[in-house]
């Protein structure tokens, strides 16, 4: 019985974080990840977004994280994802 009780109430939590998680992945468009860096020292950030989608979404998240300009290091497209690694300009 405590065990179907466990296991409704994970069910029902899921049920809550799960539609709100998916949810801000829609809304994001893209994701990042941890900072690398370029070989003059820049920090580069690395952001993925659907292949569906066209490179604009890609660039624009990185000019919004940037604040403006930014260096392409590299893109590449794969497993339904565009990735691309960018470092900001110096400003």
């Amino acid at each position: 019985m405590k065990l179907n009780h466990f296991l409704s109430s994970g069910s029902r939590r899921a049920a809550r974080v799960l539609p709100a998680m998916a949810a801000l992945a829609a809304l994001a468009g893209c994701s990042s990840s941890a900072p690398l860096f370029a070989p003059d020292g820049r920090p580069t950030t690395q952001v993925q977004c659907p292949a569906a989608g066209t490179w604009d979404a890609c660039m624009q998240h990185a000019r919004g994280m940037c604040g403006g300009a930014f260096d392409v290091v590299r893109q590449t497209t794969g497993g339904g994802v565009r990735t691309l690694l960018f470092a900001c300009k110096a400003g």
